[in-house]
């Protein structure tokens, strides 16, 4: 933490915790039961990963205790919308969710103003856009998302091109020991249409190998973008037994697809 205050809003980085895998994973499952200490444990359990993050923006002339506050909350967000069923690690999940908080804080308090208008056109977009993927399971053109949100492409170009931070496909945002983790892990291939193409129907015949309900369940976990509370409440089951079926159906699609 060269470079950094020991002492960050009050917190003495110096002797926060270091969870183990056995105990994050203990600790959230207390988490899904309400635990509110748990939930406290686990925040200051991965206050290490807001720090890791913030330092990214050493130069960036931004104090770090404001960097530090708004990386928490990025925190807290992924806590609570981690779904532990994904088979992805909390680290992954989350870190992408503290540099988006912070960019939107910087963005916000950017010393070159962006006018309100463009910042408001720019968030309808990216709130329609991914209305659109849910409701189409593809990516929206720019033409379908300027129609949604009511302006022209040219306009929406512009308003998004005035809230867009330049950063390094190849720049590192985080490391816990293995291999780091860069900005172009965090986002989709869009090469190799055809090859798309093909999959997609791969994973289409997997799905018609399925049993009704669990097609519908994975249907409705990723393809409409439900949590699993979401699709137990709709089914009329468990969450225990859409996380069940969810796995049972994942594994047959897994074994079909190999």
């Amino acid at each position: 933490m060269a470079g950094y205050k020991v002492e960050i809003c009050g917190v003495n980085t110096a002797k926060l915790p270091l969870l183990t895998n056995e105990e994050k994973d203990a600790l959230f499952q207390r988490i899904l039961e309400g635990d509110m200490d748990a939930r406290e444990q686990y925040i200051k359990g991965n206050l290490r990963l807001v720090l890791s993050v913030i330092q990214r923006f050493g130069g960036s002339g931004e104090n770090v205790d404001d960097l530090f506050q708004i990386g928490c909350i990025g925190l807290i967000k992924a806590i609570d919308h981690f779904d532990v069923t994904m088979n992805v690690r909390f680290s992954t999940y989350a870190v992408p969710m503290i540099l988006g908080e912070i960019r939107r804080y910087m963005r916000d308090n950017n010393t070159i103003r962006v006018s309100r208008s463009l910042r408001d056109t720019a968030y309808k977009a990216i709130y329609a856009k991914e209305n659109l993927m849910r409701k189409t399971s593809r990516e929206p053109t720019l033409m379908e998302i300027a129609q949604e949100v009511g302006v022209s492409k040219e306009d929406l170009t512009y308003a998004l091109d005035a809230i867009q931070t330049p950063v390094s496909l190849y720049e590192p945002i985080y490391t816990d020991g293995g291999d780091p983790l860069y900005v172009m892990d965090q986002l989709s291939d869009k090469k190799n249409l055809e090859e798309n193409w093909v999959e997609e129907i791969s994973l289409r015949e997997a799905m018609d190998r399925l049993p009704q309900r669990e097609r519908h369940i994975i249907d409705m976990r990723f393809f409409e973008g439900k949590t699993q509370t979401e699709v137990a409440e709709e089914i009329h089951i468990s969450q225990a037994q859409v996380s069940r079926l969810e796995k049972n159906a994942l594994k047959t699609m897994r074994n079909y697809l190999n």
